[in-house]
Order: C-alpha cells, then sequence, then structure tokens
C-alpha cells in the first residue's frame, strides 16, 4: 500500500471515528409525508418545479437518493417513486429510527422555535436518536409569545427579559433569525427602555388589527438580540443561504462587523450559522474576532457533491478552534443522515489533500477533525 493511500485511509479512519456535535438542528417529522410535502421539505423555495421536473433534480436529490437509499435496503439508482415507496412501507418511526442510527451523531442542539407542533420536540428527538439532546430558545419566537399576553407597550421590555430568562433555564444557547426579518444591517447600538416601549406599543397595535404575530420591527429584533447578550449565552444567527423571506444581500455577516466590535468584550460567544456563499466573509470574522465562530452547515446537504469545497473553502481562515459541525436539518431525517456522512467526507478529503501536499501530519488532522466534530462545540456550549 502506498504512504498517499494509507494516508488518504488513516484521515478516512480518524475523522469517521469523531463524535458529532450537530450544533443547529431541528426535529424531524413524525408522519411519513406524501411525495409533495417530502419535496417541499427538500427544498428552500417556496415554489414547485416546472411540469416534468421536481425538487429530486438537484444536488440534494442526488444526495438523498445515493446516500439514504441504501440505508432503507434500497439500490441508490432506484427512482424517487421507488425511495418514496420504501419509505412508505417502512413508517416514518422504522425510516427516523434508521437514518438518524446511521447518522451516528453524538449530541443535538435543537432550535425549537419554528413549527414547533409538526416537529420532535427535544424530548421525543433526544428518544428517536438516542443522543442527547438540548435546547436552544430562539429570540423572535419568545418576543411573539410576549406579545400577545400584552396590553401595553410600556410593558414589553420587563416582560421580555422575564420570560427569556425562564425559557433559557435549561437551554445551552439562543438563536436569532434578524436575517429573515430584516437583515444582518441591523444598528450596533443597545435601544433605550423608552424606544422599545414607543415600538412595542406600534406593535401590539398593529397585531390588535392584523391579528398576525410577526416581528419584524428593527428596533425590537435588536432589543431582543441584546437581552440574548445579556444571558451570556452562545448566540446563533442565521447567515446566508435561506429560503425565499431572506434578502441575500442583506445576509453577508460583514454587515455585522459594528455590532460584533460592539460585543467583542460582552462574554458572549457569537455563532454564524450555514454562512454559504459568505463562508469565508464569516472565517474571516471568525480569525479577526475572539467571539466568532462559524459553520457551513445548511450548504453541506444543499451543495451534495460539492460540499467538500465549501467545507475547504469555509476552512481558508477560519481558525480550527472556531469552526463546528451542525446540519440545520428540519423535518426529513435525510439531512441528518447525509449531512453527517457528507460531512465526514468532506473533512477528510479536505484533511488528506493537506496531508498529501506537506501541509498537516495524521496528528495535525485529528486536532482538527476533534475540534471541528465536537470539542469546540462542547468548550462553547459549556457541555458536559
Amino acid at each position: 500500500m502506498s504512504t498517499e493511500h494509507s494516508a488518504g485511509r488513516a484521515c478516512r479512519d480518524l475523522v469517521d471515528a469523531v463524535d458529532l456535535i450537530d450544533h443547529h438542528c431541528h426535529g424531524v417529522i413524525i408522519e411519513n409525508p406524501p411525495r409533495a410535502v417530502f419535496e417541499d421539505l427538500m427544498t428552500e423555495s417556496p415554489w414547485p418545479s416546472p411540469r416534468g421536473t421536481s425538487g429530486w433534480d438537484s444536488q440534494v436529490g442526488l444526495a438523498i437518493r445515493r446516500r439514504c437509499a441504501p440505508v432503507l435496503d434500497l439500490s441508490p439508482d432506484r427512482s424517487p417513486e421507488d425511495y418514496l415507496a420504501r419509505r412508505a412501507e417502512l413508517g416514518a418511526s422504522e425510516v427516523n429510527r434508521r437514518l438518524l442510527g446511521f447518522a451516528r451523531l453524538h449530541t443535538l442542539l435543537l432550535d425549537t422555535g419554528y413549527r414547533g407542533d409538526d416537529i420532535l420536540d427535544v424530548a421525543g428527538m433526544a428518544e428517536v436518536s438516542g443522543a442527547p439532546t438540548h435546547e436552544i430558545v430562539r429570540l423572535e419566537a419568545v418576543a411573539e409569545q410576549v406579545a400577545v399576553t400584552l396590553s401595553s407597550g410600556a410593558d414589553f421590555p420587563d416582560a421580555y427579559r422575564a420570560a427569556l430568562a425562564a425559557a433559557t433555564v435549561d437551554a445551552v444557547g439562543l438563536k436569532s433569525i434578524v436575517a429573515y426579518r430584516y437583515g444582518l444591517d441591523f444598528e450596533a447600538a443597545r435601544p433605550s427602555e423608552d424606544e422599545v416601549a414607543a415600538r412595542a406599543a406600534a406593535w401590539l397595535d398593529e397585531i390588535g388589527r392584523t391579528g398576525r404575530v410577526r416581528l419584524t420591527d428593527p428596533v425590537l429584533l435588536r432589543f431582543g438580540i441584546w437581552c440574548g447578550v445579556d444571558r451570556a449565552l452562545p448566540l446563533q444567527f442565521h447567515v446566508g443561504y435561506g429560503d425565499a423571506d431572506v434578502d441575500l444581500v442583506r445576509c453577508n455577516p460583514l454587515l455585522m462587523t459594528a455590532w460584533l466590535k460592539a460585543t467583542r468584550e460582552s462574554g458572549t460567544s457569537v455563532m454564524l450559522l450555514h454562512c454559504y456563499p459568505y463562508h469565508r466573509e464569516a472565517g474571516y470574522l471568525a480569525q479577526v474576532y475572539p467571539h466568532v465562530y462559524c459553520d457551513v452547515g445548511l450548504a453541506i446537504n444543499y451543495t451534495g457533491a460539492r460540499s467538500a469545497a465549501v467545507i475547504a473553502e469555509s476552512l481558508e481562515l477560519t481558525p480550527f478552534h472556531k469552526a463546528l459541525f451542525s446540519t440545520d436539518t428540519f423535518g426529513l431525517p435525510e439531512f441528518y443522515y447525509v449531512g453527517a456522512l457528507l460531512f465526514r467526507q468532506g473533512l477528510a478529503e479536505t484533511l488528506d489533500d493537506w496531508i498529501a501536499g506537506g501541509h498537516a501530519s495524521i496528528s495535525d488532522a485529528a486536532r482538527v477533525a476533534e475540534l471541528i466534530g465536537n470539542a469546540n462545540a462542547r468548550r462553547v456550549y459549556r457541555l458536559s
């Protein structure tokens, strides 16, 4: 066996053996979905594919068929129709059990703030995955829960702080979707109490007139973020690629630079999620600012066969002690399995390239894999 081949095999083995902590994910659906629902969950687009095509005609579609079919006792060249038929035959519980089991995830950090009634909660995910599962609390969801209980905007600041404190008693982190609701170009400064009360009063009036409870006010969004900083828990931000609700131009993490400077000494770790196509910009921020971390979670599934390139690009500037693993799975357990598998393969390929080029040793590769796979998450989220 050649030295180069031996190094490649050793790299794959060591990455395969590393525990993976999925530091940002969601629950999976309980029922077996019909084809239209399954295909909707496969894509970030809210619109159907053209006639004669489907969401399977994509990198993620290829990845599900090629990677997940064998776990369901199918050959990887079977059609989407065959795959969905086999899924229905096994039933959702068995599909969830198999795919989550084969993903071999050590710990899940679960964002519970989106469509919680449609998917498994923290306890449900711990049971089906067999992995310790901890909660990540979404700032905007807490604000919306508080708003429907109030009649006065003046009560909002104290009520929100109290509700956030109660919601985070057992949580290991927080998350903001300001990227969806406004953009990452929010003002850096903490808003005043009077300003928050006035904006809250306007929001409560809007809720009363429309019946719609959706936080989009930039002042209230910023207030929630600063309250999150005050909780001194790791604070996640959706960055970059997402569904049609985001304005991708305003999802560049460099737009947060002034706020990152303002929070540098706050004691709060800032976790930049997904980041694609701004993963290089996120890597720069993680290198420069001591409290910034990043991942390419969502991008791994959606770039499929090219995911190794994205992983390699994300590690051009990101310090190895600042990179984490996630899948951002929502709904389909396929994303847990594909995300973990592609991450392991892509990281092993990247590390093997470094070794082949004389840039790293096997022991260096083992250290990098351990940091990204779990050690960074253990440290930042204070996991035992």
